[in-house]
């Protein structure tokens, strides 16, 4: 009996969007679902997957919260630190 955790931060992908849309969640669980049961031949009935949304400023990345980490990674890229 397979049980998934999936963790994403609460921010939309989508333009306006502030967290993970019920769609984006449906195809997550069916994805797993069915790559468990491709590769362990896991039964679909059996497997169960929760997605937890994180508050951004909970989620951190390169021992910083996660906001400050894109900060300076944006940064970068425009020739800063």
């Amino acid at each position: 009996m397979p049980y998934v955790n999936i963790k994403v931060t609460r921010e939309g992908t989508a333009p306006g969007a502030e967290a993970t849309t019920a769609a984006q969640k449906k195809a997550l669980i069916q994805g797993v679902s069915e790559l468990l049961l491709q590769v362990m031949g896991k039964p679909l009935a059996s497997t169960f997957v929760v997605i937890e949304e994180v508050a951004l400023d909970s989620w951190g990345v390169g021992g910083l919260p996660t906001p400050e980490f894109r900060a300076r990674q944006a940064q970068r890229g425009t020739g800063g630190d």
